[in-house]
């Protein structure tokens, strides 16, 4: 298949559009940066591109300040709104009239804040609770009918680059020895988002919501992890207690042949970054 990709200089659109192109597919790049070995066409938010013979629309450009989502929007939310909500109905303007497929890279956060254990199914009602998961959820109902929306939780992977890793601040408080917080999370490996978006743009049929997410992951563990394969010392946190507010139920994308890597990806990419 032909698959346009949008913000593919990211964190997240990088190793997407490099790994649908090992699995085959002809990927073009839509974004401000040019991205390696890939075709690449000049593409900001806002801007109206012809995907005439595209089959595919990956959407995972994202206007925000640095390093942020949550917040994302700083001083400026209705820069914010306009940039990302108001830019992606021109991109969602030009896959309908191009009849291409979308398949839209959502967040956990458009369910908002749930009681610790809740499981989050594609049915449990969204209510973002941050204007990151408000314009999300709102890009969701503006490609209802048109593709897939896949609701993905904290993503790690190998760096891309230009870009420092996600926990690359993390791991330089830890050997600084620095307080860090304890903090339990759920993570999924970027090659798994990746089969996700793959399994999606294969349906015959597009399913409406697919959840994303993998492993549990206290930042005490991270961390201890890293020190060993890192040979270095640093303030752990303690273990995080508690449970996860609200972790989603992934059945529906399993039930299409996704099958995450699990723990053995964060051990690999770990080795990555060291």
């Amino acid at each position: 298949m032909k698959v346009a990709v949008t913000g593919a200089s990211g964190l997240l659109g990088y190793p997407i559009a490099h790994m649908l192109a090992a699995q085959g597919h002809t990927v073009e790049t839509l974004g401000r940066t040019s991205v390696a070995d890939l075709p690449h066409r000049p593409w900001s938010l806002g801007d109206t591109p012809d995907l005439t013979g595209s089959d595919a629309l990956v959407h995972a450009a994202f206007s925000h300040i640095p390093g942020c989502y949550r917040g994302g929007e700083g001083d400026d939310p209705e820069g914010f709104r306009r940039t990302n909500l108001d830019g992606t109905r021109r991109l969602i303007d030009a896959a309908v009239k191009a009849n291409t497929r979308i398949i839209f890279l959502s967040t956990r956060a458009v369910y908002g804040t749930h009681p610790p254990g809740t499981t989050l199914t594609e049915d449990t009602p969204a209510r973002p609770d941050t204007l990151y998961g408000e314009i999300k959820r709102q890009t969701e109902q503006e490609i209802a009918g048109l593709g897939t929306s896949l609701r993905i939780t904290g993503v790690y992977g190998p760096p891309v680059p230009n870009r420092p890793h996600k926990w690359s601040h993390l791991f330089a408080r830890f050997a600084a020895s620095a307080p860090i917080a304890p903090r339990l999370s759920t993570e999924v490996h970027v090659a798994d988002v990746a089969s996700a978006v793959e399994i999606a743009i294969n349906q015959s049929v597009a399913p409406p919501i697919l959840n994303v997410s993998d492993i549990f992951l206290d930042q005490r563990n991270l961390l201890k992890s890293y020190a060993a394969l890192a040979g270095i010392s640093g303030r752990l946190p303690p273990a995080a207690t508690g449970q996860v507010a609200g972790v989603m139920a992934t059945d529906r994308l399993r039930a299409l042949g996704w099958a995450p890597q699990g723990q053995s990806a964060l051990t690999e990419t770990l080795k990555l970054l060291v």
